[in-house]
């Protein structure tokens, strides 16, 4: 493998983002990530980075600047790790990948060049992105920390003890502004909606059904049911993120079908917005469910009570994030994106928008402070599912417009030399 360049190892300008790409995209890293650890340690290594490797399986590695409280701390995130299954590696011209047309678009040579598998986008080409921006940097103010963890794809276990989110943790981090690397087709994104999962569980009395006996979980569930479609009735809509979502995905009880049933349970999944908390969510839940099970209008099912319990698991939910649009950090990296498309070839379209995000990231664990969901590629486009799917692919010009655009805004936000648009020696 080339490690990410096409020239001696040893140092930082000599970094190819679009190789280093194609060499990551052919480790396969939904399974373990030790070997794609290892490759991005190496080439952190072989470029006197000083990469560190955190008892939680995170990479760490930073530039100092003579003046470190001159100037913000910065942190540039992503994850190393992949969804299953893996999809092998391949690079090509775009046949598909954009409203079924095989056509290139307008703009220079190479521009409908696509690397396709597991990974292209989300988020080795966000890292890729990450990577040429952290090795251009020479900061003269501040300082800048590259965080790479390694299971943001389960449980984010790693971004939650980086962070101080687990007992016995504290926050290694401390950052200023944070830039976190996701597919986001070279969109500033400044928010993202968060999710948690939840079961209310009924609890009535079996009888036999031929008599006039019991409480009847399964009944009750129509309030409960009634409760969850109307709980975000006079829920304010978020200036950036809209309305929250509350969805019942799975629904079981009973024992018998000649039994009144003594229990059920409903699963919901919740899309939350800014500022309500998982176990705000919990408890405003319960409540509602417990007033919707006392008007009864769903009929008489007898004295059944109701809990609501957050689904376990062992890192703290990924809540909603904003930050300001109007922030110093959304300028720039939007500016630097538009810029970088623009030398690119790329459509006027194509990039520098502020806009949300459209899923969960591990971005929620790093507010309240300024942070900016920024990458290469798309989660979805109109044909389909991008990431996550079998035809998981990125854009090569994106992501070299994309290493363009982080190396500028770094050099905006902690100072160093400044490197404008895509060249052919990027």
């Amino acid at each position: 493998m080339s490690d990410g360049s096409d020239a001696a190892p040893g140092r930082p300008d000599d970094f190819d983002p679009v190789s280093f790409l194609e060499d990551a995209v052919q480790i396969p890293s939904h399974e373990s990530v030790d070997e794609m650890r290892e490759f991005v340690v190496d080439l952190l290594d072989d470029r006197s980075a000083d990469p560190a490797v955190a008892a939680d399986g995170c990479v760490l590695a930073e530039k100092r600047s003579p003046a470190p409280e001159d100037g913000p701390h910065l942190v540039l995130n992503t994850h190393f790790d992949t969804v299953t299954p893996h999809v092998p590696f391949e690079r090509g011209e775009a046949a598909d990948e954009r409203g079924g047309s095989a056509e290139a678009p307008d703009g220079p040579d190479g521009a409908s060049e696509v690397i396709r598998g597991r990974g292209a986008c989300d988020a080795k080409g966000p890292l890729a992105a990450l990577l040429a921006g952290f090795l251009a940097a020479d900061p003269d103010r501040g300082q800048i920390t590259l965080a790479l963890t390694p299971d943001e794809e389960e449980l984010s276990l790693g971004a939650a003890a980086l962070t101080g989110r687990l007992p016995g943790t504290d926050d290694r981090l401390d950052g200023d502004l944070f830039l976190v690397g996701e597919p986001t087709g070279l969109d500033a994104c400044t928010a993202a909606k968060g999710r948690f999962q939840a079961t209310v569980e009924l609890s009535g009395t079996a009888a036999h059904a031929a008599e006039f006996a019991g409480a009847n979980a399964v009944a009750a569930a129509e309030d409960a049911l009634g409760a969850v479609r109307t709980f975000d009735a006079d829920a304010d809509e978020h200036p950036q993120l809209g309305p929250p979502k509350l969805t019942p995905t799975v629904i079981g009880g009973g024992a018998a079908t000649n039994q009144v049933p003594a229990d059920c349970s409903i699963t919901v999944d919740r899309r939350s917005v800014p500022p309500e908390t998982a176990e705000e969510f919990r408890s405003s839940l319960a409540a509602a469910v417990r007033e919707s099970l006392a008007d009864g209008a769903g009929g008489d099912h007898g004295d059944v009570d109701a809990a609501v319990g957050l689904t376990d698991r062992e890192s703290p939910f990924l809540e909603a994030f904003a930050t300001d649009p109007d922030h110093e950090l959304v300028r720039i990296v939007a500016g630097a994106a538009r810029e970088a498309a623009d030398a690119a070839g790329l459509p006027s379209e194509r990039g520098g928008s502020a806009r949300p995000f459209g899923a969960a990231t591990e971005a929620s664990y790093f507010a309240p402070a300024p942070t900016v969901v920024f990458g290469p590629g798309d989660l979805a486009d109109e044909s389909g599912a991008v990431a996550h799917a079998e035809r998981e692919y990125v854009r090569v010009r994106e992501v070299e417009a994309a290493a363009a655009a982080v190396r500028d805004a770094v050099s905006a936000l902690v100072g160093g030399a400044e490197t404008t648009g895509t060249d052919d020696a990027v």
